[in-house]
């Protein structure tokens, strides 16, 4: 069965799918930027027969099954609804959506169509995170006990460090833990199926004034050599820090941290997971190995190696032992769930738009817990 597909936005999500989905051989027929202009540009810089002008010619184009939303977060809701009403399979960036109201709406819109519709969340896909999720739903490591763990960067430490995600009318009134941490969350619930009952958060904006530059700024690009010609001041009220307590349904009690201002932490997720016979211990920067801890015998650590991994693990392997394994296999391996899906065969555990609108009700939930100072239940 072949699957046409397109995307919208060109910015540093964009090309990211595109990489992935050439690598399964799914034929990318366009793309969707900011004006008909971009369009072309970003069509020629990226190989591609066509940039649309428009969402209507994309959403026109009969040779497209699957449309993945690259766009800043404030337009997601609206792009996903126009690729539903026009028939089409959506693979969205997270978030969701800006707020829980919008993404409630996309669940049910989702939930009225036979389309498949997921989030990509695609740090679930990491083959040694399948296979801490494969021995925690097992029971191997016990009943779990407690989950800690962080996410941290460094690309907004100064207060020279700009892009639109510190705007809270483009990406959302919760930046750092929207952002990132939401990805620390899904892989906690996917690996251990375990929901948050309540959470308590304290949130810090380290720079309460950006300097923007004038001229257009790119994401996660090299510090150039001197300066930007010209800034200007902008106040900023999203979140450069989150530390979060949560208490899950069950028992189980977590701690996350999550920055974006830490020195030196490029883009580190870690997870440690207690459960009563044994410990999980895995670091996104490291992405090829799992520490398992345990109290009566040596201590493990688990090299991504088809091999010696279960069956769930192994349908994210591409390489041999030996052979690491990183960041654009995720994205690999998101989308292979995802198509997978779209043709009708059994995927992977891919983010559906549920799962996407449990990030954005527990985004919401830390906002008011960091409001108020107090817990707050989780519906």
């Amino acid at each position: 069965m072949s699957i046409g597909a397109a995307i919208i936005g060109a910015g540093f999500m964009g090309p990211a799918h595109l990489e992935a989905l050439r690598r399964l051989n799914i034929d990318v027929r366009g793309i969707l930027d900011i004006t008909p202009e971009k369009s072309l540009e970003a069509a020629a810089r990226m190989g591609l027969r066509q940039g649309y002008p428009d969402l209507e010619a994309l959403l026109a184009d009969d040779a497209v099954q699957a449309v993945h939303v690259t766009s800043p977060n404030r337009w997601h809701h609206g792009h996903v609804l126009a690729c539903l009403a026009a028939g089409k399979h959506v693979l969205c960036e997270k978030p969701l959506s800006m707020n829980s109201t919008q993404s409630a709406e996309l669940v049910a819109k989702a939930a009225s169509t036979d389309r498949v519709c997921a989030v990509n969340y695609n740090m679930r896909f990491y083959p040694l995170c399948l296979e801490a999720r494969e021995r925690v739903r097992s029971g191997q490591i016990g009943l779990v006990h407690a989950i800690q763990g962080s996410y941290v960067q460094d690309w907004l430490l100064f207060p020279t460090d700009y892009n639109w995600r510190v705007l809270a009318e483009e990406g959302g009134s919760l930046r750092a833990v929207a952002d990132i941490g939401t990805h620390w969350l899904d892989l906690v619930h996917s690996i251990t199926g375990l929901e948050v009952a309540g959470v308590f958060a304290e949130l810090t904006t380290v720079h309460k004034t950006r300097l923007r530059p004038t001229g257009e700024v790119e994401t996660f690009k090299s510090k150039e050599s001197g300066a930007p010609a010209a800034t200007e001041p902008i106040a900023i009220t999203t979140d450069d820090i989150g530390a979060i307590l949560f208490r899950f349904r069950g028992g189980a009690t977590g701690v996350l941290w999550v920055s974006q201002v830490t020195a030196g932490r490029k883009n580190r997720l870690t997870f440690e997971i207690s459960g009563a016979s044994n410990a999980l211990f895995w670091d996104s920067e490291s992405p090829n190995a799992l520490w398992i801890g345990s109290r009566t015998a040596p201590n493990q650590v688990l090299v991504k190696d088809p091999s010696l991994l279960g069956d769930l693990a192994r349908t994210s392997v591409g390489y041999p032992g030996g052979h690491d394994e990183g960041y654009p296999d995720s994205f690999k391996h998101s989308f292979k769930a995802f198509y997978a899906a779209v043709r009708g065969d059994a995927g992977g555990p891919y983010a559906t738009f549920e799962d996407g609108h449990r990030e954005v009700v527990l985004c919401e939930a830390i906002q008011r817990s960091a409001a108020t100072g107090q817990w707050v239940s989780v519906a």
